[in-house]
C-alpha cells in the first residue's frame, strides 16, 4: 500500500479527535483465515448510524444501519463480512468511497 495521501491524513486525524471526544463507535473486524492462520481482529473507531435516527437536522429519518471510516481503515472490508459496532454483530451489504478519504458499509443485523 502507498503512504497515505495529505486528505487521508487529515480524515484519519479527525476520526481519532472524534473518538477522543467520544463521538465514534468501535467496530471489530475479524478478518478470514488466510494460509491455514487466523490473522488478529482488527479494530477502528468508526462512526455509527441505526435505522429511525433522525438525519438532515431532523429532515428525515435513516431507514438503514450505516458505518463511515476512513479508507485506510479495514482496508479488504467486501460485502458478506461480518462485523461487530460495539458488540452487536453485522453483515456488510454494500461497501463505497464516501469520497475525499472517506468509506461508507451499508450493514444489516445478524
Amino acid at each position: 500500500m502507498s503512504a497515505p495521501t495529505a486528505i487521508q491524513q487529515h480524515i484519519a486525524a479527525l476520526y481519532r479527535a472524534a473518538e477522543g471526544a467520544g463521538l465514534l463507535s468501535t467496530c471489530v473486524w475479524q478478518r478470514p483465515e488466510y494460509q491455514g492462520a487466523l490473522p488478529p481482529p482488527e479494530s477502528h473507531a468508526v462512526g455509527f448510524r441505526a435505522p429511525d435516527e433522525s438525519i438532515l437536522d431532523g429532515l428525515s429519518l435513516s431507514t438503514e444501519y450505516t458505518m463511515t471510516y476512513p479508507d485506510t481503515a479495514f482496508l479488504d472490508l467486501t460485502p458478506q463480512a461480518i462485523v461487530a459496532v460495539d458488540g452487536r454483530s453485522f453483515q456488510v451489504r454494500q461497501v463505497r468511497s464516501g469520497g475525499d478519504g472517506e468509506r461508507i458499509a451499508t450493514l444489516i443485523r445478524v
